[in-house]
């Protein structure tokens, strides 16, 4: 088995050494740029041999490398800049991806992929159409990457331990991301219990803009990301069934259909085996709709 990253960028790079760190299998680093995979495998590897892991990363410009990958993170793609929206990267991605989405059909056709390049609800669309695996194989990782974020600011505005936070965010990847603090809770008991409406309705709101604020301080994302690819990965790989939030490709769900957008689902080793559908307030169901509507848009601006 082996886990192929394409794009060895940060976030490439961080979810390559984030998967050896868990032993997952693996990973081949692949990228257009000659020498950067190659050098950040080396990288890697030293790191994972100082830890004791036995997985090994290798770095390589031949996509035909991939062939026989069980699991394909496609990273490739201009990352966003300090004052850009995800949206404002989806003609120049969308070009990316369908070409790397075409060479994935070629080499690994039968491989699951996670989508990680933003605008990344319209992206893992994209790729999902350009592949034409199944609609199960084909996820985004955007949700889980938001619900990292959502539990962060949960234990700053609770102080209890991160290992008892249980959190959900879904919609869109971007500017309607839905935080839903009412099924949010802590060991159980629900997160309303601890806080005020008011501080719930802060957390919310940072929840969806903390990203712009991590890449205006320091650039880029990586970290979160890499290990919320590590984390999907090793519930495929381990068919652990973990329900995580991801970018799926909706059937009626929610009331849509044949777009990709976060909601809840059971990832095991069938990808996305089992989307969870949730009652939503009128809030909730507003705010899900924008994000229904925003995707829907970028969608039609696809080149498919």
């Amino acid at each position: 088995m082996t886990i192929t990253v394409i794009g060895s960028g940060k976030v490439g790079a961080s979810a390559a050494l984030n998967c050896g760190l868990r032993e997952l299998d693996d990973i081949l680093l692949l990228d257009i740029v000659q020498g950067l995979p190659q050098g950040e495998a080396m990288d890697i590897n030293h790191q994972l041999s100082e830890r004791g892991s036995d997985s090994i990363a290798r770095g390589s410009n031949n996509y035909e490398d991939m062939r026989g990958s069980d699991y394909v993170v496609l990273v490739a793609g201009v990352g966003r800049k300090p004052g850009m929206t995800r949206m404002d990267l989806l003609k120049t991605n969308a070009g990316i991806v369908k070409d790397v989405a075409s060479k994935i059909a070629t080499y690994a056709k039968d491989a699951t992929v996670i989508v990680v390049t933003n605008p990344l609800d319209p992206m893992t669309y994209l790729a999902l159409k350009t592949i034409g695996s199944a609609k199960s194989k084909v996820m985004g990782m955007g949700g889980m990457l938001d619900l990292s974020r959502f539990k962060s600011f949960i234990q700053e505005a609770t102080g209890v331990s991160r290992d008892s936070i249980q959190a959900m965010v879904i919609s869109e990847h971007g500017e309607n991301m839905l935080p839903l603090t009412r099924y949010s809770s802590l060991g159980g008991i629900p997160l309303h219990d601890f806080i005020s409406k008011e501080k719930a309705h802060e957390i919310f709101e940072k929840t969806k803009k903390v990203a712009a604020d991590v890449i205006a301080l320091k650039g880029a994302t990586v970290y979160a990301p890499g290990n919320a690819v590590a984390t999907m990965i090793e519930s495929m790989a381990k068919d652990k069934k973990m329900v995580i939030p991801v970018s799926a490709y909706l059937q009626g769900q929610y009331g849509v259909s044949d777009i990709c957008i976060g909601v809840p689902a059971v990832i095991g080793a069938g990808g996305v085996e089992k989307i969870i559908e949730l009652k939503l307030d009128g809030f909730e169901q507003d705010v899900f709709n924008k994000g229904v509507a925003s995707v829907k848009e970028a969608i039609a601006a696809l080149p498919l």
